[in-house]
């Protein structure tokens, strides 16, 4: 065979394993992709089965807990109360006070009840 033949069949074979080699390059990365989106999934669910377990946490609307309100809803957490403002009516400084919320409105806690176990005797 002349020469020129074997640069023919080394062009071409070269071109051929490039093409391959492009192929797989696109199959691992769309397997990789995949397998990452499986992973997201997978942890997202058991971010959701561990939050569905979960009751619910007893805060207000003002984003204190339920042990900051008194029986009749008052919540006696301290806030920080602006007391000035600068030309763009943003606080510039603060005081103590107690957060002017009205009544507690979350969800109420279910009670625990212990009930002995009943046997036979």
């Amino acid at each position: 065979m002349d020469a020129w033949v074997w640069w023919v069949i080394a062009v071409f074979g070269l071109g051929a394993v490039k093409s391959v080699n492009d192929t797989v390059r696109t199959a691992l990365r769309t397997r990789h992709k995949r397998q990452m989106e499986r992973l997201q999934a997978a942890q997202a669910e058991r971010r959701e089965i561990a939050a569905a377990g979960r009751a619910p946490e007893p805060v207000c609307g003002c984003t204190h807990h339920l042990a900051k309100h008194d029986k009749q809803g008052k919540c006696h957490e301290a806030v920080e109360v602006p007391t000035a403002w600068d030309a763009d009516r943003k606080p510039t400084q603060y005081e103590a006070g107690t957060c002017n919320c009205q009544q507690y409105v979350g969800p109420q806690p279910l009670t625990r009840v212990y009930a002995e176990e009943i046997a036979d005797v």
